[in-house]
């Protein structure tokens, strides 16, 4: 069993990434719009799931969803979108020299 990596926007227009288990995504989301555990999304409610992907390797989903959690919301927003070449420019130093984590 893999592991999904999700990103949700909230009805505050802020994004929140988490990580689930499992072959079904949308029992996850909807415990998110449940309420069901308190947490980020539970004031922030409806959310809705904008990008998601899945990893055979649980280790590769983690280490993705930490990626994502640290990168800014234009980062996110570009991912949202697929734009790999804003994602590419964003991911540089002012130098123009790429960030050592990307």
């Amino acid at each position: 069993m893999g592991l999904y990596v999700y990103m949700l926007r909230c009805s505050d227009g802020s994004y929140y990434v988490g990580s689930a288990t499992g072959n079904d995504l949308a029992p996850r989301v909807d415990q998110h719009n449940a309420g069901s555990y308190p947490g980020y999304t539970f004031s922030r409610r409806p959310v809705t799931l904008v990008w998601a992907e899945y990893f055979d390797r649980i280790t590769d989903g983690i280490a993705t969803e930490r990626r994502i959690k640290g990168w800014s919301r234009s980062k996110k927003e570009a991912l949202i979108r697929s734009d790999w070449q804003t994602i590419s420019t964003l991911s540089r130093r002012r130098s123009g020299a790429p960030k050592p984590s990307e």
